[in-house]
């Protein structure tokens, strides 16, 4: 029986030592067989090291038997007959060893799913696991660790911004800004998982070589006047649907870009929206009826207080749908009619070239907001953000805010000896 035993790998390896023996022991359960080596050491912090290496050996050599692949090669490196894998002098790198990509990814989903429990939307949570599925695992997948380099990072980048093409125009389709950006995130991620449980030393280096500093562009709303173009083209619609069925979504359209344009609500918020989140009230400070909101989204849980103009599309879906406490009041997000109607109405692309969406109702309620002149912090506690993002993403919006004479401020110049007579003068 072992005197003294310690756990690695989150408990998949065991280091011990025996009874009346100096050396350290290891062994791991894989491929439904238990595997045993000594160690040879004498030092618990060597042997520890032995046992991580000799671990990953053998998980190596298990997934290949389970796959079909090729032994590991013993020697660093062994004369080639032509083949692929070959150096400059002719001989065949050593295949590399220890955990692929997957078992990183499958250890931080299930990891991360568990931690995260409450506290992220779930969402979220799922979309993480959707993006490993979708981009990582099929260009990452059987991939060692050790392998993932930053030159392995930066192909990913050229991957994802070549490998498909619009069908409409033929060239290639790249993702968003954005979207890439989250992508190289959940790689991160995935990596942190592998180095916390010891498969790597450190994490590549995974910046974007040949970029500058990005370029701050605000975010797409309606003007005042693009905005009122945008309500009475849905309430037009509303009563002269392009057919009969269609009625009902039409008139929850035209409610749901006003309700949206007097709240500030993003999109996947609206989505999750139930009837008891929402509580009609007089104001104390304004007087007015307003709606007192508890939103559900990417911040966890935070409050909006509405504008008056949110009441009454509220009442009419509300009375329309004939909602329970726990049902919810717009559903998933109009999309594609929000696309129509801003195709037929020429407003798809502001005048920087910035695409429209739903999330521009959110834009638009935030700079209306500030050109009427509302403080910027009641604002962004409104909109559960912060004030450096207002500021980032919507500063042109901000002249109704900055006070004229306390920035036009000239200093008074002396008067000259003949101003000060001819002052002197007048005063007789």
């Amino acid at each position: 029986m072992p005197t003294e035993s310690h756990l690695l790998m989150d408990g998949a390896l065991h280091v011990y030592r025996r009874e009346n023996s100096r050396y350290w022991q290891c062994s791991t359960y894989l491929g439904s067989l238990n595997h045993r080596q000594t160690t040879k050491e004498v030092s618990l912090a060597a042997a520890k090291d032995f046992a991580r290496d000799w671990y990953m050996e053998r998980c190596v050599e298990d997934r290949q038997r389970r796959r079909g692949g090729v032994p590991l090669l013993d020697s660093p490196v062994q004369p080639l007959i032509a083949g692929p894998g070959a150096s400059a002098d002719g001989r065949r790198r050593r295949t590399p060893t220890g955990p692929s990509f997957e078992d990183a990814a499958n250890a931080f989903t299930s990891e991360f799913e568990v931690i995260t429990l409450g506290e992220r939307n779930a969402g979220y949570v799922k979309s993480k696991s959707d993006l490993i599925r979708v981009h990582l695992l099929p260009f990452f997948g059987d991939t060692a660790l050790e392998d993932i380099t930053a030159g392995k990072v930066q192909e990913y980048r050229f991957h994802r911004q070549t490998s498909r093409n619009d069908p409409k125009t033929g060239k290639p389709k790249k993702p968003a800004r954005a979207t890439l950006h989250g992508e190289i995130v959940t790689l991160r991620q995935v990596l942190k998982t592998a180095n916390r449980k010891g498969w790597i030393a450190a994490l590549p280096d995974m910046s974007a070589p040949y970029k500058t500093s990005g370029k701050v562009e605000h975010r797409a709303w309606f003007s005042p006047e693009e905005y009122k173009m945008l309500y009475e083209a849905t309430r037009e619609r509303a009563k002269n649907p392009p057919k009969p069925r269609w009625r009902e979504v039409c008139e929850t359209f035209h409610d749901y870009v006003l309700f949206m344009g007097n709240t500030g609500l993003r999109p996947d918020e609206s989505a999750r929206l139930e009837l008891r989140d929402v509580k009609i009230v007089n104001d104390e400070s304004t007087g007015e009826r307003i709606l007192e909101i508890e939103v559900r989204g990417k911040r966890g849980v935070g409050f909006c207080k509405s504008m008056p103009g949110a009441i009454l599309p509220f009442e009419r879906v509300r009375k329309r749908k004939q909602l329970k406490p726990t049902d919810r009041i717009f559903g998933k997000s109009p999309r594609e009619l929000m696309n129509t109607v801003l195709d037929e109405l020429n407003l798809k692309f502001d005048r920087d070239g910035h695409i429209r969406t739903c999330y521009s109702l959110r834009h638009t309620y935030i700079c209306l907001r500030l050109l009427e002149g509302a403080d910027i912090y009641q604002v962004a506690k409104n909109c559960r953000t912060s004030v450096e993002m207002i500021e980032k993403y919507y500063g042109r919006h901000l002249k109704n805010n900055i006070d004229a004479s306390a920035v036009n401020v000239r200093k008074t110049r002396p008067m000259s000896v003949a101003a000060r007579k001819k002052s002197a003068k007048a005063t007789k």
